[in-house]
């Protein structure tokens, strides 16, 4: 299950209209090992944390994805491919960078579930002929 930017960031903020579930779902699913993220939600979750708690809860943040060995996948040229293939198919959408690259991630490696509460991994279609939708988590 990949974990994106507002999932990581309302576990982070008692403040954040999605705090409660996303505590409760991470303490639940978090000993599973279940969790996956990218190099890029990294970089996002960081500069939100920062931006709007401060430093020291980006540092937790990391701190958190080391402690609990949270695998991070980079982003590779493929990936980048597969999201521009997404932005050229998809004009109407209003997919984030981060966004198209974290579908391609999700396709390349068979993942179809997301911790996350962006309305877009509900809009996404993927596959032939754009029928499968990832599962979003918690509902």
């Amino acid at each position: 299950m990949i974990v994106d930017t507002g999932a990581w960031y309302a576990v982070a903020d008692r403040s954040d209209r999605h705090h409660v579930a996303a505590r409760r779902f991470y303490r639940e699913r978090a000993p599973l090992g279940l969790f996956v993220t990218t190099d890029l939600i990294v970089a996002e979750t960081w500069t939100l944390l920062s931006a709007h708690l401060g430093r020291p809860a980006a540092v937790t943040f990391w701190a958190t994805l080391r402690d609990t060995r949270t695998p991070i996948v980079t982003i590779d040229a493929v990936d980048l491919e597969s999201a521009w293939h997404i932005v050229q198919t998809l004009p109407d959408q209003t997919f984030s960078f981060v966004d198209c690259t974290t579908f391609a991630v999700m396709q390349r490696l068979g993942i179809d579930e997301a911790f996350a509460f962006d309305s877009h991994f509900l809009a996404y279609r993927y596959g032939m002929p754009r029928q499968r939708a990832f599962r979003r988590f918690p509902e």
